[in-house]
């Protein structure tokens, strides 16, 4: 790497403090997101992040995510946002479709958007893999949505 030590690069940065975020959480699957919640909100608060910062909407499925995602998004009052919520196969009909379709639609709204959204949107084949992994998602959000906040406002 010694020969690219002359060249800048933009460092993370999970500094938190002033950063506004938004979270919205599907209520399906409650036990699986309340799980990402409070792992999200935890480690938003770890790294800095003012309670009175952060707003939360909740919605009844996945694929209400990204609509509330675009009005947060378009409000201009957000930094970064975070999307959670589990997709289980053995209780989701159409299993496929409801994860693809929400994980593009999310990819869409944050690129047209310009805001970074953090998607914490667990796909799992079971409840025991979703309540596994939903501690660790959530904690993955938090910091992914201020390193990417803090990365917007660096870039020119």
């Amino acid at each position: 790497m010694a020969h690219h030590d002359h060249i800048a690069a933009y460092e993370a940065d999970l500094n938190g403090q002033g950063l506004r975020i938004g979270v919205v959480m599907s209520r399906f699957n409650r036990e699986v997101g309340e799980g990402l919640l409070s792992a999200c909100l935890d480690e938003l608060i770890a790294l800095g992040v003012s309670p009175e910062l952060i707003r939360i909407a909740t919605v009844p499925g996945a694929l209400e995510i990204p609509l509330v995602l675009q009005r947060l998004a378009r409000s201009g009052k957000f930094d970064a946002l975070v999307a959670l919520g589990a997709v289980i196969r053995g209780e989701t009909y159409h299993f496929e479709l409801v994860s693809n379709e929400a994980g593009a639609a999310i990819t869409r709204v944050t690129l047209d958007s310009g805001l970074p959204i953090a998607n914490g949107v667990l796909t799992t084949e079971n409840d025991d893999q979703a309540l596994a992994r939903m501690r660790e998602k959530g904690s993955d959000c938090a910091r992914a949505a201020v390193e990417m906040a803090n990365l917007q406002k660096a870039l020119p």
